[in-house]
C-alpha cells in the first residue's frame, strides 16, 4: 500500500519525506513502548505511535523503519521533522487513536507483525 493510500485511510497529513519512499507498506506495528519497537525485524513496516519525541525517530532509525504515523492528533515539532529528514523518514499525523488507525489499516490489507 502506498503512503498516499495509507494517509487517506487514516485521515492523515504527511508531514515530511513522502517523496523519499519508492516502495509500498506491507506491515504495521502499533506501540508507545520503544523497547518493543526495537524487537521488530521486518521490512516495509509502518510504526503507529502516540509518542511524539526524538526517541521515536531514533528508535525507528535503529529498527530501519522508514514511516511513522503519530496518532491522537499529536503535532510534530521542527526538531523531530529535522531528524526525520536526515534519516529519510516519512512522518504522518492522524487525528485517530492507535486502535482506530490499526483497525483501518488492517481492514485495508496491511498485515500485523504478530
Amino acid at each position: 500500500m502506498t503512503i498516499k493510500e495509507i494517509s487517506g485511510i487514516i485521515d492523515g497529513k504527511v508531514i515530511c519525506c513522502d517523496d523519499k519512499f519508492p516502495g509500498s507498506i506491507e506491515y504495521a506495528f502499533a506501540s508507545d513502548l520503544m523497547s518493543d519497537v526495537l524487537t521488530i525485524e521486518k521490512e516495509n513496516l509502518v510504526l503507529i505511535t502516540g509518542l511524539a519525541n526524538l526517541q521515536t525517530i531514533r528508535t525507528a532509525e535503529m529498527s530501519d523503519i522508514s514511516c511513522i504515523i503519530f496518532a491522537r492528533d499529536k503535532k510534530i515539532g521542527e526538531e523531530i521533522i529535522s531528524l526525520a529528514k536526515e534519516n529519510n523518514m516519512i512522518l504522518i499525523e492522524s487525528p485517530h487513536s492507535l486502535f482506530h488507525i490499526s483497525g483501518e489499516l488492517y481492514k485495508a490489507g496491511i498485515k500485523s507483525i504478530y
